[in-house]
């Protein structure tokens, strides 16, 4: 990741980013800086929020030392998380040196945000040390980013003997996500297993289903056709999902999707199709093709939604956001309610707990909104969830 320099500024009380070109040579002192990180760990929300937009509205030079120092040496340990997750929107290149101290730390959450780094920022070098924490690192919250990191080094064929084997053993829980992350990195080794999961009716048989999928290999498209055969109707829009992922008469899968997401929505008694459909639309909006006419049918779901249904469909878009902020970006900016599909990742965001996925959206929008011309109908979509989101 480059290096991030921004600054922000006050614009109707919402602050947004500032080029580095026109930025002020210290719009944030180091004695602001301080007293922002200091007050990450507030059991008050909006001191929390407030402290993290003073941190970002720092110049580089001076943020970066400062998160640096509070993640080594701070006494709140939820203020060394915040700053670890801060620090990694900077991209600053002493962030992968403090990742990598941190994976042996006592600290839970800073071990996950290390795991989540070395997945996107891959380092040949980490993989033993990865390997080495797996059969101690058994956190509910933190096993999956770890796994997650070691699936994403499926060239080195020790990671790929570790990960392989927890597809079928082990807690489901777990198994699911190793499944979720072989699927998400296209590990096409992992496909016979994850094959296994995806024919027995369970829990799982979702997440292998539509891991099948991810592997972008047309040659699954028989098995799946198989197993729509078999499988029980809840599973059918997974199954239409992989199909379309794999290569198959995309067009007609997702016609059927999209229907499914208007009939659960208008009839009662269908929020498990609704969700399915959901779920199975963000997938394949999140994909790397990007899908712009998966991702306006949820938007245009969403923002039509009542309760319950408007969460399920919230958290589609916002899977697809941190999946793909740009895309994201580059859908909002074509629609005329650019406001209410704001609303909707403003939504799913506030129902996550992705601290680390959400600071690197954040850095995408910004990136982006500078990078639009002015006045362009980019910039202004930008700006809206600049400003709805509360960066």
């Amino acid at each position: 990741m480059s290096r991030l320099i921004a600054a922000l500024v006050v614009t109707a009380g919402v602050w947004l980013p500032q080029p580095p070109a026109q930025a002020p040579a210290s719009t944030v002192t180091a004695a602001q800086l301080t007293a922002a990180i200091d007050t990450l760990g507030s059991f008050d929300f909006p001191i929390r929020s407030a402290a993290s937009r003073t941190v970002r509205r720092a110049e580089a030079g001076l943020a970066v030392p400062a998160l640096v120092k509070a993640v080594r040496d701070h006494a709140d340990s939820y203020v060394r998380y915040r700053a670890l997750v801060l620090l990694a929107g900077f991209g600053d290149a002493a962030t992968a040196e403090v990742m990598a101290e941190v994976i042996a730390d006592k600290n839970d959450r800073l071990r996950a945000v290390a795991y989540q780094w070395f997945e996107r920022h891959p380092d040949p070098a980490i993989v033993p040390r990865l390997l080495e924490a797996l059969p101690k690192e058994q956190s509910e919250f933190v096993r999956p980013e770890l796994m997650r990191a070691i699936a994403a080094y499926g060239g080195d064929a020790r990671a790929r003997q570790a990960i392989l084997p927890l597809v079928t053993s082990g807690l489901d829980s777990f198994r699911g996500e190793a499944i979720q992350a072989l699927g998400d990195h296209q590990a096409t080794y992992a496909r016979d297993a994850i094959l296994g999961v995806a024919t027995l009716d369970g829990p799982l048989q979702e997440d292998a289903i539509l891991a099948l999928g991810k592997l972008g290999d047309p040659s699954i498209v028989p098995a799946l056709a198989d197993l729509q055969q078999s499988a029980p109707k809840d599973r059918q829009p997974a199954l239409a999902a992989a199909g379309c992922l794999a290569g198959e008469d995309c067009a007609s899968h997702r016609a059927y999707l999209i229907a499914s997401l208007k009939f659960g929505e208008t009839n009662a008694g269908f929020q498990p199709l609704l969700r399915g459909a959901a779920h199975a639309l963000s997938a394949i909006a999140a994909s790397g093709k990007g899908d712009r006419d998966a991702l306006n049918a949820l938007l245009d779901a969403g923002v039509a939604a009542s309760e319950p249904s408007r969460s399920s469909i919230a958290l589609g878009i916002g899977r697809v956001a941190l999946y793909q902020p740009t895309f994201l970006l580059d859908v909002l900016e074509a629609r005329p309610d650019v406001d209410a599909a704001c609303a909707l990742v403003r939504d799913a965001f506030d129902m996550f707990e992705e601290d680390f996925e959400e600071e690197l959206f954040y850095v995408a929008i910004r990136r982006a909104y500078w990078a639009a011309p002015a006045e362009s109908a980019r910039r202004k979509a930008a700006e809206r969830l600049i400003q709805v989101l509360e960066f």
